[in-house]
């Protein structure tokens, strides 16, 4: 009996899954390049509530956005990527927040993070939002706005 309780409960959760990856319109920013990536954070983030907006596309000394919540600035680096984004990324949005004068510093990703840049960010207070965690900001937001209109 056991057993099949552990088997419906993982069946369950793959389907879950594989609706709120339906939802969230992950596989479409999949096959975004890095400047369309850069313009769906802003909006995202914007739709949460943050003032957004990107940094020029050269020179931007590492950030690709900054958002501002109340007197509180955020740089983000945005990388859409197909495979794990490692330390590079993490160090240049740390030297980021110093230049831009921020008080947080995100890597935001369709992907994943190698075990250093994890290491790294945990070391740096640097915000490591991974593939999971965009999608469940996606559908959070998602959500919000299925509720306004209701």
């Amino acid at each position: 009996m056991a057993v099949i309780i552990a088997l419906a409960f993982f069946i369950f959760q793959s389907i879950e899954r594989r609706n709120n990856l339906r939802k969230s319109g992950i596989s479409d920013i999949d096959k975004m390049d890095g400047i369309q990536f850069e313009f769906y954070l802003k909006e995202l983030y914007l739709g949460l509530g943050y003032k957004a907006r990107r940094t020029q596309s050269s020179g931007d000394y590492g950030a690709d956005l900054i958002l501002e919540a109340g007197s509180k600035r955020i740089v983000v680096q945005a990388k859409r990527y197909s495979k794990n984004v490692g330390v590079k990324a993490v160090q240049e949005i740390k030297t980021s927040q110093l230049h831009y004068k921020a008080d947080e510093s995100w890597v935001v990703t369709n992907s994943y993070f190698t075990k250093q840049a994890i290491t790294l960010a945990a070391s740096n207070q640097v915000v490591l939002i991974d593939r999971d965690i965009l999608i469940k900001t996606i559908l959070k937001l998602k959500n919000t706005n299925t509720k306004a209109v209701s």
